[in-house]
């Protein structure tokens, strides 16, 4: 599976939220499994969408034949768009779904790893990081993917933001230690994304 993750900084936000609801355009495309996304919690003018695709042959494809038409709604309406492509590893707890709608909050998390470290980083996120996640009772699944230049997005779908910051004040430091991520990550970004429901495909 392909995921695809988009953050931009919203100038005209009704305009954009607007445009946001023809992308249900999506459910007839070859391959396309789903979408969803929603406003940062730590900036309010940035917006996360995250889509999901079988591979990138049928990604190609919609990009080459009906991307432009969708997104001709959207138009003006964002700014300093980043487009980034992963491939689908492995599963955070098991039998990932691309679905929305038992979720409220999405933690995204992108590291870039020092390339001598990119094995140790990923043994890690199997054996430390992950059955953390899973027994947490608010996280209701999550993925882990792999771009080109090590790059990897750790994904995770939680109920509410109040499991997640159970989660985080109890485990995270604790983890960070084990997992001796500190040795392994050269960068980190992330952010908290508020779920909107009306722009889930």
């Amino acid at each position: 599976m392909l995921v695809k993750w988009i953050r931009c900084t919203v100038v005209d936000r009704r305009g954009f939220e607007r445009g946001q609801r023809k992308w249900a355009g999506l459910l007839g495309e070859p391959g396309f499994r789903a979408q969803g996304g929603g406003w940062s919690r730590g900036r309010q003018d940035v917006a996360h969408i995250f889509s999901f695709w079988e591979s990138r042959a049928f990604y190609d494809s919609f990009m080459a034949r009906s991307h432009d038409r969708l997104a001709a709604s959207q138009a003006g309406t964002f700014k300093n768009a980043q487009v980034r492509l992963f491939d689908h590893r492995f599963d955070v707890k098991t039998g990932f779904e691309p679905r929305f709608t038992d979720a409220d909050l999405i933690r995204v998390a992108l590291c870039r790893v020092h390339e001598e470290r990119a094995e140790h980083f990923v043994l890690m996120q199997e054996k430390v990081w992950n059955p953390a996640m899973a027994g947490s009772p608010g996280m209701v699944r999550g993925l882990f993917g792999e771009a080109p230049g090590n790059e990897y997005l750790i994904l995770s779908m939680w109920r509410s933001a109040a499991e997640h910051g159970k989660y985080r004040t109890e485990r995270v430091e604790r983890l960070t230690l084990r997992a001796q991520t500190e040795a392994d990550v050269a960068a980190l970004a992330g952010d908290i994304v508020d779920m909107e429901p009306a722009w889930t495909v």
